[in-house]
């Protein structure tokens, strides 16, 4: 049993009021809030929080780290990564992603969206130290091959499925519009109407252009991936706007990265979809692109924003502090208690992890300890 407090206290959603002090189980359950200290009280410096969560990830592709040159723009990234990703042992490769998920750890993460093309997290899954959602990335553009893309992204599923863990969910999900047919994309929708659909959605410009005009550097993407893109026929809208009539609106739905996103998508989504969030990754944006999407737009269009990292291929770290820092910096007029939630609580409502996320009677959040907030580089540790 532990009695904890600090100066601040934000609970996922708010600053609770000064001398609020949360007891706490041995097993990191929250069982009481009380509105003031007592003698076993601890009291630290500082922010207390929930746990951080990790909305979008890539535990995969640890070993990669450094690998990319940064701000090449995602279409030299998107073809650097398929040819190098296997120039390692699976040792490499399994070092990168355990070191990888013990970062998370020690960044304060209790729950991460990780993207797996292999089956090759299932390592890290069973260390049972965080909560993961795994979404199963299904690629393929040519339509004739749908239903074989379709069938390996059953077949990992199945696997991830089969694996035992209370903290364990999985879904099939599309990569991207510009790797996903259309055939495909109703193939991942029938398969579950209720999971997450998580999606890179308008990290690059150029995917706007394909789905426009058919033209532009996705064009010269597939060629080099060897993909015969002659069937497809631009659809003169952005690609939010064509490929959600090819998915239920029964779906949660995460949209990931959102660079090139404007007003016109962001409410189309608002006005089809009933549950959709908004992950940021802004270092890796920064990374690839050397820009971030229009964060004041997504505000001023009352978004549900949430923070992912992607992965080491595209940062220089897996932290969510980090993340919601540099948003500070960019946008200084927001304010702590906002992005706090970004980087908490809605992480786990877009996960669908309701039991974390918030410092609230019967939950176990996790509890991370920030200080120098104010700085353009705060520090944290994990406390629970």
């Amino acid at each position: 049993m532990r009695f904890i407090t600090a100066q601040k206290i934000h609970n996922g959603h708010r600053w609770l009021p000064e001398g609020t002090t949360i007891e706490v189980a041995d097993d990191g359950t929250v069982i009481a809030i009380h509105d003031k200290p007592n003698e076993e009280t601890v009291v630290y410096d500082g922010v207390l929080a929930p746990g951080f969560v990790n909305a979008h990830c890539h535990l995969e592709l640890s070993h990669m780290k450094g690998l990319v040159p940064e701000h090449t723009g995602l279409i030299p990234f998107l073809k650097t990564i398929p040819r190098h990703r296997n120039d390692f042992t699976d040792e490499q490769k399994k070092a990168a992603r355990q070191s990888a998920h013990n970062e998370l750890v020690q960044n304060g993460v209790v729950a991460v969206g990780d993207i797996a093309n292999t089956t090759d997290t299932l390592d890290v899954r069973a260390l049972d130290k965080l909560n993961f959602y795994t979404f199963v990335e299904t690629i393929g553009f040519t339509e004739a091959n749908a239903q074989r893309a379709f069938g390996f992204a059953v077949s990992t599923y199945e696997t991830f499925a089969a694996q035992q863990g209370e903290r364990l969910k999985q879904a099939i999900i599309p990569h991207a519009p510009y790797s996903v047919s259309s055939p495909l994309f109703r193939l991942i929708d029938a398969h579950a109407g209720d999971v997450v659909i998580s999606i890179h959605n308008q990290e690059s410009e150029e995917e706007n252009k394909f789905y426009t005009k058919k033209e532009g550097g996705v064009r010269d993407l597939l060629q080099t991936l060897g993909v015969d893109d002659s069937f497809f026929t631009p659809t003169g809208l952005s690609s939010l706007q064509s490929y959600l009539q090819w998915l239920s609106p029964t779906h949660p739905f995460i949209f990931v990265h959102n660079t090139y996103t404007r007003r016109q998508d962001v409410q189309f989504a608002h006005s089809r979809l009933k549950d959709v969030y908004w992950c940021l990754c802004p270092n890796a944006n920064l990374y690839i692109e050397n820009t971030l999407p229009d964060i004041e737009m997504f505000i001023s269009e009352n978004s549900n924003i949430c923070i992912g990292t992607d992965s080491l291929a595209s940062n220089h770290q897996l932290s969510i502090l980090s993340e919601l820092a540099v948003i500070k910096g960019r946008y200084p007029a927001l304010n702590w208690e906002t992005l706090l939630t970004w980087g908490t609580s809605n992480g786990a409502r877009a996960l669908q992890m309701e039991h974390i996320g918030t410092i609230e009677v019967g939950k176990k959040p996790g509890v991370v300890q920030i200080v120098g907030m104010e700085s353009d580089a705060p520090k944290m540790k994990r406390i629970i």
